[in-house]
């Protein structure tokens, strides 16, 4: 929390270097894990171009240069695909959808955090953030957010669980735990809206709610990922916490659903 809190928080560069950092750790620990599935992807030619999608995202977000260099990932997408045919796989479809589909699946959510920031205005970076019309509050307060609820969900989960949530694909869950973090979640938003800013009180408290349901269904996939997989943890980068798919599976499927209100409602 404190490293990636920080690394938004601190400084637009900081905040670009963090998003870098979370997208190549999810799509890293998905390929691994499918590999220990038995299919064989590229992680190469998947992480250049996940890596690719960042990077121009951050560019056009911050107004350097214009979408239409989204068109790179046109050669991008073939040349992952030209590179399958000298591979000899067994499996060559099974390998290239599982190249592929990270990208979908972590890149292209977590590409959205730049249009965030840049052009809003709400919460400061810590250090100067000159020239830059820039303001990481739809981002800090998503994390911060998103944490309480996953701290109310344990909390009522392990006290008052009683009922399974989905026990076939997270037996641990319960309709409680969800509810429990539910309310939290509604109560931390409209405690920090003031602080954050960028939208209004009621914004924030809808932001909470899709954070609350659509944090714990990406939770849920990624579960489901794993026990396809056979995997406990999807890595052991954080100790006791499992992997980044671990820590940001929530993020993965929420945060585009936030970042579409704000920018449809904000």
């Amino acid at each position: 929390m404190i490293f990636v809190l920080g690394g938004f928080w601190l400084h637009p560069f900081s905040f670009i270097l963090t998003g870098y950092i979370i997208m190549a750790g999810t799509m890293f620990e998905y390929y691994r894990m499918i590999r220990a599935s038995g299919v064989n992807p590229r992680i190469i030619p998947g992480m250049i171009t996940g890596t690719l999608l960042y990077t121009i995202s951050v560019l056009v977000a911050s107004g350097f240069t214009r979408p239409a260099w989204y068109l790179l990932l046109v050669p991008a997408f073939i040349l992952t695909m030209i590179v399958e045919l000298y591979m000899k796989s067994e499996k060559p479809f099974d390998s290239l959808a599982h190249t592929l589909f990270p990208v979908v699946y972590a890149a292209v959510p977590l590409s959205l955090f730049p249009f965030s920031a840049f052009g809003h205005s709400g919460l400061d970076c810590l250090i100067g953030r000159g020239i830059l019309y820039f303001s990481p509050a739809i981002v800090v307060g998503f994390f911060i957010i998103l944490w309480v609820n996953d701290s109310g969900a344990y909390l009522a989960g392990v006290s008052l669980g009683r009922h399974r949530l989905m026990e076939r694909i997270s037996p641990k869950k319960s309709w409680e735990g969800a509810a429990g973090g539910f309310i939290l979640a509604i109560v931390a938003a409209w405690l920090l809206a003031p602080w954050l800013g960028v939208v209004s009180r009621s914004g924030w408290v809808i932001i909470s709610v899709i954070i609350s349901v659509a944090g714990t269904y990406g939770d849920l996939i990624e579960s489901m990922l794993k026990r396809s997989t056979g995997v406990k943890d999807s890595g052991r980068i954080m100790p006791g916490h499992g992997g980044f798919l671990d820590r940001f599976d929530s993020t993965i499927v929420s945060f585009p659903l936030v970042f579409l209100y704000i920018t449809l409602f904000g």
